[in-house]
């Protein structure tokens, strides 16, 4: 029985995941036109300090997409990503300046209330069959109202110089937070492209009828989704506070859109039963390399949500485009 649900499992997650190279190949144009533009436009771009700051921005991008990917892929999506990044980054900064916590004991507890923080966000949504959309939205306004009622909006500064020295650290232009977000995303990867779990989440985002007769328990795999970005959200703020030196609630506050702009612009389906882990990654290579150009060329950094906003859209309508063309062939399949 486990076999053939598994078998099943495997078919639907199968089906789902054709998104093609051609569009991986559209991005990584997209990044050569805009690298080779800003070099010939500004010099300071070759620059090593220039190239370590787009990396360790990219480096948590990467990170705070993934958090999302993993709800979309099931066909939520978490509005809490920012509130919760800043309340484990309050978390986390308490920990190590008021409570002398050592960092081995102060990362893994950020670890788990990111996770825990996602567990509960996904009972919620199973056990009220609320949207998740709401659910979301007001464990967020919870999130925020803890992390800034703790501390009065007060970051913690005196964090341990070892956790700031890797959070600023580089190996020539190479940040060493990089390291982390390769390692995280090779993981994530490797969920989806090697696990029953993982393609259980894409099955129940494909069709969850469809899933549910397979077999595949839609409310536990719901609940995996949003603990997984949960603990994603946590590695992200824990990057994001080793790189700022200090602990802010406001760490988080321009994640949001971060979070669905990278994974969408990278190919993933908002309406899930599709992920691109490398979608994302060069998704958020194009988006350092436009917030880097705008403050190279000294434009309004209001622009930034402008055009993430255009690419959002833009991406949305081609995927809009993918299903009715996969829709028409499979509709002159079943004539011929």
């Amino acid at each position: 029985m486990n076999a053939r649900r598994t078998a099943t499992t495997r078919g639907i997650g199968g089906r789902l995941g054709a998104f093609t190279r051609a569009e991986w190949f559209a991005l990584v144009i997209l990044i050569a036109i805009g690298a080779v533009a800003l070099s010939v436009t500004n010099p300071r771009f070759h620059s090593e300090y220039n190239l370590y700051v787009v990396l360790r921005n990219f480096a948590v991008a990467v990170v705070v997409g993934l958090s999302q990917m993993v709800t979309l892929a099931v066909g939520e999506l978490n509005l809490s990503v920012g509130s919760l990044g800043g309340l484990i980054a309050v978390a986390l900064g308490g920990m190590l300046e008021v409570w002398h916590a050592p960092l081995a004991l102060a990362i893994p507890l950020a670890l788990a209330l990111g996770t825990l923080a996602g567990v509960l966000n996904g009972l919620l949504i199973v056990v009220s069959r609320i949207n998740g959309f709401i659910i979301t939205l007001a464990s967020a306004s919870t999130y925020t109202g803890i992390s800034t009622g703790l501390t009065q909006a007060i970051p913690f500064y005196n964090l341990p110089s070892a956790f700031t020295s890797f959070g600023q650290g580089a190996v020539g232009p190479i940040p060493y937070v990089l390291v982390v977000t390769i390692l995280v995303s090779i993981a994530v990867a490797g969920l989806f492209a090697r696990t029953v779990v993982g393609r259980q989440l894409l099955a129940v985002g494909g069709n969850r009828a469809a899933a549910a007769l397979s077999g595949v328990p839609i409310d536990r795999t719901i609940v995996r989704a949003h603990t997984l970005s949960g603990a994603l959200v946590a590695v992200a703020a824990i990057l994001g506070t080793a790189q700022l030196g200090s602990a802010q609630p406001t760490i988080g506050a321009d994640w949001v859109l971060t979070s669905f702009a990278v994974p969408v612009i990278g190919g993933t389906a908002l309406t899930g039963g599709y992920v691109s882990v490398t979608g994302t990654f060069l998704a958020a290579v194009v988006i350092a390399l436009i917030n880097n150009g705008l403050i190279l060329t000294n434009a309004n950094p209001y622009w930034v949500p402008f055009l993430l906003g255009l690419l959002i859209l833009s991406a949305v309508g081609l995927g809009r485009i993918r299903e009715a063309r996969a829709r028409r062939g499979r509709a002159r399949a079943i004539v011929v």
